[in-house]
């Protein structure tokens, strides 16, 4: 798996999985515990993966829709 964004805004996040998913492209958010034990969003990023071989269209499709999350 690899990560194609990275964010602290959860509204993003779910967004982006949400396009993802239409796309039919299946993902996972990685680091919500992490997040939950901190007490803060802010603290720990989530990150959202995706399979390697959806990787680059992922990240394209995530680039039009939500290019201001994107590293």
């Amino acid at each position: 798996m690899r990560m194609v964004l990275k964010s602290v805004n959860p509204v993003v996040l779910s967004y982006a999985a949400d396009v993802l998913t239409q796309a039919g492209i299946e993902s996972v958010v990685f680091d919500t515990h992490a997040s939950i034990m901190d007490g803060s969003m802010a603290m720990v990023p989530r990150r959202l993966m995706v399979l390697d071989e959806d990787h680059a269209r992922a990240e394209a499709l995530l680039r039009q829709v939500v290019p201001e999350a994107m590293p």
